[in-house]
């Protein structure tokens, strides 16, 4: 038997960064999204976001790449919202995504901060969080 321990944290907006994630729909959303990976063999550790986008923590089987997980995730929870949540327009996810392994040791720390959102956006706006994402994990270069 093969054993992989590949964590993934990987977050993703809205189209045009629509704050479609009220406090109702986004708790609706990713608990959605928590019972769809339990179908797809996906094991989501956590998942949580504010507003415009959404973080989550993942553990990837052997068998799984991450381009195909995300596809799953956005398009299956994109196409379960415009037919369950409340919204004055369509739903919708931007088609990127940011994707970066973790290291076991770092966990506790990702797990907290995906749960802080809520008061993590309280001192930095999306825009912010993007532009440090891009540079901290060296995406420009």
């Amino acid at each position: 038997m093969s054993y992989t321990r590949i964590l993934l944290h990987a977050v993703w907006a809205t189209k045009d960064r629509k704050k479609y994630l009220i406090k109702e729909n986004k708790n609706l959303l990713c608990n959605h999204i928590h019972e769809y990976c339990k179908t797809k063999d996906i094991h989501l550790i956590n998942i949580n976001g504010f507003e415009n986008h959404l973080h989550c923590l993942i553990s990837m089987s052997s068998g799984q790449n991450i381009a195909t997980i995300m596809n799953l995730i956005k398009g299956e929870s994109s196409f379960w919202a415009n037919k369950n949540l409340i919204l004055n327009e369509k739903f919708g996810w931007q088609d990127d995504y940011f994707a970066v392994s973790v290291s076991q040791s770092h966990v506790n720390i990702v797990n907290d901060y995906i749960n802080s959102q809520e008061e993590h956006h309280r001192k930095k706006t999306f825009q912010e969080e993007y532009d440090e994402f891009i540079k901290n994990y060296h995406f420009e270069e």
